[in-house]
């Protein structure tokens, strides 16, 4: 049976916030349109949602059509920072990834990002030999639920379980028919009585399996 475990990346693998907040700062500077600097705050209190729906609630005071060509370049110069400078990695990244390929495991990544922020993340790092695939908003423009599911399906997974730190994670894995692990260490908490891990390095050794749902045509 092929068995896949499937990451979010923020407040799951790292936390890029303090790194975003410099990023989208020098393009609001460079712009002029908004008097507003970001904080590491700010950023991780918008961490989860998609890219249309934090540019919403961070540049609500603009209009539409400006707010979606501020958030392109944002996202842009983002991409290109964190490349360059990376964000703060929680501990063991590449040794869980290690072990959990040697337990067997496929791995992959998928976020409610922009296209080319999971790429940033694993080419600094250097993680591109432990991930089988990744997936996101703003590959396709299709939420995390629906996400995860086409992830799980075109790699051929019979079993999966997403591991991601809020309640929106959750809630995707539920509506993607795969099973749950909270990142408790990270941003948020859930509501529903879920397993849980308490840092990264507990994956390494944990009842994966556990977690995981059986694949099917209606995702149990």
């Amino acid at each position: 049976m092929k068995k896949g475990i499937i990451f979010d990346m923020d407040g799951t693998l790292w936390d890029s916030a303090e790194n975003v907040a410099v990023s989208w700062n020098l393009v609001l500077k460079e712009s002029g349109l908004i008097q507003k600097e970001l904080t590491k705050t700010d950023i991780q209190g918008v961490m989860g949602k998609t890219m249309d729906v934090i540019g919403d609630l961070l540049f609500g005071e603009l209009d539409k059509e400006t707010r979606t060509q501020l958030m392109d370049v944002c996202c842009k110069r983002e991409n290109d920072y964190l490349r360059e400078h990376g964000g703060e990695l929680y501990e063991g990244v590449e040794e869980v990834f290690g072990r959990l390929r040697e337990r067997g495991y496929h791995l992959l990544i998928v976020s409610n990002c922009q296209a080319g922020y999971i790429e940033a993340f694993l080419d600094y790092y250097k993680l591109w030999d432990y991930i089988d695939d990744t997936l996101c908003y703003g590959d396709n423009l299709r939420g995390k639920g629906e996400n995860i599911r086409i992830a799980a399906e075109r790699n051929g997974l019979d079993a999966a379980v997403y591991v991601g730190d809020i309640q929106g994670d959750y809630d995707a894995s539920t509506q993607a028919g795969v099973g749950f692990l909270h990142a408790a260490y990270g941003f948020g908490t859930i509501r529903q009585e879920v397993p849980a891990i308490g840092s990264l390095m507990e994956l390494a050794e944990y009842d994966v399996d556990a977690c995981m749902r059986r694949m099917g045509p209606s995702g149990v």
